[in-house]
This record gives structure tokens, sequence and C-alpha cells, in this order.
């Protein structure tokens, strides 16, 4: 999608569509609104007068002038009540209204900053300008490369403008756009990667996509080991997890150096399953289907490194990606086996369904090599989060509050929900096992919080946070912007956090 932002009045602009926002209760039309109701003819009036049009959250109303001098239609949108107003609300509703235009078959759309008497929190043009991009980007989303029945009728909505006639903010909302576009892209950019089924997107696949990163983008390389040289570092718990697979293991490595010679990276490792049947463990096959998506952190963390070196953030940074396939075979690992990891600690496979953890094992400690700032992992790692915290929340755990601190401010910027999770002594004491140095599982009780136990004895001192994804990573119900299916959850926290973070600190 082409998204421009201009100088020129809204009300006068030749736009397909024209958005009109309005507060719930409202009896008149402000802000913008005035202007656009004054080239329409007086309908958005009509419609508040009536009480046709009420205003709230999300509800849109379409509006056809008789004889228009700027915009062909205009869409009343509504956002809500007052005092209840912040961007993610502000998402929701930008969202519903470019939908909106899509149904109507309309290519092209237009919007102003001006909302009219702002609510509560000041919030800046720049702001508002990113949320608006965000939204419509992402809630235009579809995921159709794979359909070729009337693949015709397929709605697209070509081009968003945003149209504000005051040069002194001119540049400001065009830098706005542009970033929000680039960030809204990468999240695009992770959901296809989840989205497509296991047989297009394999070990190999996957690395091929990093390796397109490397060569593409400035300050970036990626390096992509095989199984020969994990099996000659001792990464025996990542090759231990693919045995049963006849798609060989990838351990993809993607340097991003947009900060100072020798400034300590940020290393961000992410689950990469591109299938997990549960192994000799196997799942029910119901809704086996769906984890095609048991990579989705690791296209989150492909898509925020990609989205850092497009934005030139003035960081170094790593990406870690185990990507394998557990399936079950004759050679596959079985309940019982014992894997000595890259670090030399042995665990004992309690259950080949935590192997998530395994290959995280591996990617961690691989990670200390880089002395970094911090780690920052995120996996679709357990059921137990998503019975503790639902569909929508992420749990965090982690050995640094600092770093807690700053994970947290960025998910309350992004809506990308965490609660925090426990991470006491007695936790690590349920994986500790009676043949080997420690366990894959601590059963079900406090199942979310012993796979993280079991990580942290991988990462040493370094600071470290654990991002348990696998509720938001695959929706079951379409959200304002963000369908069902594919997320593409924690890419926007991980830019955000990324932007946020002190140049040059180490």
């Amino acid at each position: 999608m082409n998204i421009l932002v201009k100088k020129g009045t809204l009300a006068y602009h030749a736009a397909e569509v024209a958005l009109s926002f309005h507060f719930e209760e409202e009896k008149v039309p402000a802000g913008i609104s005035v202007s656009l109701d004054e080239a329409g003819g007086g309908l958005i009036t009509e419609a508040l007068s009536r009480g046709d049009f009420k205003g709230k959250h999300a509800e849109t109303a379409v509006l056809y002038p008789v004889k228009p001098s700027g915009p062909k239609r205009i869409i009343m949108l509504g956002l809500g009540k007052k005092g209840e107003f912040n961007l993610e609300k502000f998402r929701g509703a930008m969202a519903r209204a470019a939908q909106q235009v899509r149904s109507l078959s309309v290519k092209q759309f237009a919007a102003s900053v001006d909302l009219g008497e702002m609510p509560g929190q000041d919030y800046s043009p720049e702001a508002i300008v990113e949320a608006m991009v965000e939204a419509v980007v992402l809630g235009l989303y579809q995921f159709v490369i794979f359909k070729t029945v009337d693949q015709d009728n397929i709605k697209e909505v070509d081009e968003f403008v945003i149209v504000d006639d005051r040069d002194s903010v001119l540049k400001q909302l065009k830098k706005a756009a542009k970033t929000a576009g680039i960030i809204a892209a990468g999240v695009c950019y992770a959901r296809d990667l989840v989205s497509h089924p296991a047989n297009e997107m394999t070990p190999k696949d996957l690395a091929y996509e990093a390796l397109n990163l490397g060569a593409s983008l400035k300050g970036m390389n990626t390096v992509v080991l095989d199984s020969k040289e994990m099996q000659d570092m001792g990464m025996n718990a990542l090759l231990g997890v693919a045995r049963g697979s006849d798609e060989p293991p990838k351990f993809i490595i993607i340097d991003y150096r947009g900060g100072k010679r020798g400034e300590l990276p940020i290393v961000l490792a992410g689950k990469g399953l591109t299938f997990d049947s549960g192994g000799i463990s196997l799942k029910p096959a119901e809704k086996m289907d769906e984890m095609k998506s048991d990579m989705a952190g690791a296209a989150a963390v492909m898509a925020a490194i990609k989205v850092a070196a497009e934005l030139a953030l003035p960081l170094n940074l790593v990406a870690l990606v185990p990507a394998v396939e557990n399936l079950p075979s004759g050679k596959a690992y079985k309940p019982g086996d014992i894997l000595k990891t890259l670090s030399g600690l042995t665990v004992e496979v309690v259950n080949t369904d935590a192997e998530g953890r395994l290959i995280l094992a591996d990617a961690l400690y691989y990670a200390q090599r880089y002395k970094p700032a911090a780690i920052i992992d995120l996996a679709t790692l357990t059921g137990a989060c998503v019975v503790a915290l639902g569909e929508r929340v992420s749990g965090m755990m982690g050995n640094n509050d600092e770093l807690k601190a700053k994970v947290r401010a960025a998910a309350e910027a992004t809506a990308e929900k965490v609660w925090e999770l426990p991470l006491w002594e007695e936790y690590k004491e349920m994986i500790k096992s009676d043949v080997a140095d420690y366990k894959n599982s601590g059963g079900r009780p406090a199942g979310a919080i012993t796979a993280a136990a079991l990580l942290s004895k991988f990462v040493g001192d370094i600071p470290w946070v654990h991002l348990d994804i696998a509720g938001p990573a695959w929706g079951t119900k379409d959200l304002p912007y963000i369908p069902k299916g594919a997320s593409g959850v924690g890419v926007r926290l991980l830019v955000r956090l990324l932007r946020d973070w002190p140049a040059g600190k180490e």
C-alpha cells in the first residue's frame, strides 16, 4: 500500500473517501468535520442531529454528498467516549474504517490528523499519524497468496493519504508516516512467515529468508550453520529435536551493526519450530495444522531486526533462530533420552513435546559469546501460558528488573500486553533430574514458569527476558487490526524497545 502525506485541506482533497472523526454524544461537527460537513452539504450535521450516528467506538456511516466539492464519499468514524480515548482505541477505529473502505471496493482514501478537541492525554500529531498508518496497514492485511479461485474478487486498497495544511509539521508527519509504514510492513512480514504452510516454510526456507535479509539491507549480515557445524560445536539439544525429521535443521545468525564499533549488542532469540507434531509425545490431531505457527518467535525477531535496519537504528543487534521440525520417526529422540547441550549441561527428555526450550537452550548459550548488553527471547513455548493468561497476553519472565521494566514500557506503548510471572528458586527445583542435570519438563504445575526456569540456566548473568507468546501469536478470531491466524505479535513491542534503547549504552 502507498502511504502519502500531502499538504492541503481534506474537505477539498479529491479523495474517493474522506474520514470524518466523531466522539460519542457529539451533537455537531468538530475539528476537520466542520469543513467536511460544509463541503458535503450538511450531511454530517444531519446525521448527528437526527441521532442516526452515535459516535460509538469504531461505528461507521457512509455519506454520499450530492454535489461534492471534494471527497466523493465521507465515512463518519466513531472514536467512542472522550474520556476513554487512547491510541489503541484509535488504532481499532482506524482499522475498522479502512476495512469499511475496502468493502466499498474503493482503492484510495484520505484522513486528517485533526481529531477535534483532544481529550485527556495530548497526543502529538506524529503519534496520531503513526497510529493511523499502523492501523490501516495492519487492519487491511490479508494472506491470500495461495488462493487461486476467484482471485479477481479479492479486494485491496492501494493508497492512504494523510492531508494537513500546516507547513510547520508536514516534515515531521512525513517522517512519522514513513516510520510507521516500515514497522507495519515488518509485522506483515512476520505474519506472512508464520502463515506459510510448513511444506513451504521449512528450516531451509526460513534460512533462505534470513539470507535475503542479510543480502538486501545495509549493515546486515546473515550466517546459517548446518547440521555438521552444529554437531562440531556441540549443539546436541537442538540436533536431538531435529533428529526425527528429514528436513535438516538450520541455526540462523543475523547480525546488524548500526551502533558504534565495540558497542555491546542486544541479542534477540526466537523459537523456530517450523512444524511441531510433538514428536514421539504426539499432539492430538485437532488443531495440529496450527503448529506451523510454532516459529512465530523466529518470525518476530527476524522482522524486528529487519525493521531496525530499515530505520537505521543506532544499535548493534544479533538475531538467533534455531530452526527445526519436530516429528516422530525411527530416528526421533525419545522420552528418557539425555541430551548434552552446547553449554555442557545435560537435560533429560521427559516429554518430546517440550522441545522449544531445548533448541532455545543451545541458542541462548550461544548468545553468551557476544557478551551482549541484553538477551530477549520470544517463543510460542507453552500451552500453560495460554491457560494462565489467555490468548491476548504474553507471559514475561527474566532475571533483570531494569530490562523487564523496559519491556513492560514497550508493551504498554504498543498495547502488546505482557504480564510478569515469578521465577523463584522453588520453580527451578522442579526441573532437576534424577539422572541428568535437568529435565525438560517440570510437569503440569506452573508449566510456563518451569519452562522459563530451564532457559534461565543458559543465560548466565546477562540481563535476560523471556516472552512466552503462545497465546497471542495465533488468533482464533478477528480483532480490529489483527486478523484471525498469525498476529505478528512481538514485532512492534521489540521495535519500540529498540527505538527507546539509549544509544551508545553498553
